[in-house]
């Protein structure tokens, strides 16, 4: 086949693909993971349910496919900010900040669809790739004197990780950037 052609074709697949996951994602939010059938995201989509069954088995392998692209793209946000301007406190900051945010945006889920989409390799892969980065941005700043030095920067990343992921149950952006403030509060070199 031709260049062109094989381009087309994954173009067209890339995006049935993403429709059906935005749709799906709709879907579930609106009416919740088990009221959504094969037949209905394949109808919203606007492709035949024969079509959808070529790219996913069920609507749970939908919403992980869903999930895995969304955390990459929260990796990618924390990661550009990680890399961005400024001393390594102001970017710890940021990052704290974002991923603060991200938190308390992922419990409005619901306890069913957390339940399914909070599990497995893609979840797990993506925290300790996060925990590492965390920590390296940590150590950074323990050597420019922005952070403490008295507890080693893996401790650190730990507690950041797990103080904000409190953010969940807060109802407020206010609430969320308190919360940081607090955590921050206990990385800097006065509080050792």
């Amino acid at each position: 086949m031709p260049k062109l052609w094989n381009e087309t074709i994954e173009e067209h697949r890339r995006a049935v693909r993403e429709t059906v996951l935005e749709t799906t994602a709709v879907l579930v939010t609106e009416r919740g993971l088990r009221s959504v059938t094969m037949s209905k995201i394949a109808e919203e989509s606007g492709i035949g349910r024969a079509t959808l069954y070529k790219y996913f088995p069920d609507v749970e392998s939908i919403m992980t496919a869903w999930h895995e692209e969304q955390i990459a793209d929260h990796i990618r946000e924390l990661a550009a900010l990680r890399d961005g301007p400024g001393g390594a406190g102001e970017r710890l900051r940021a990052v704290l900040e974002a991923y603060a945010f991200i938190q308390q945006r992922r419990h409005g889920h619901g306890p069913e669809l957390g339940a399914l989409l909070h599990q497995g390799e893609h979840v797990t892969g993506a925290e300790q790739h996060l925990h590492r980065f965390l920590r390296e941005l940590l150590a950074e700043g323990a050597q420019s004197g922005d952070i403490r030095d008295d507890v080693s920067p893996d401790e650190l990343a730990t507690y950041c990780l797990h103080a904000l992921a409190a953010a969940g149950a807060l109802p407020s952006k206010a609430a969320v950037r308190r919360l940081v403030t607090v955590t921050v509060t206990g990385l800097s070199p006065a509080a050792g």
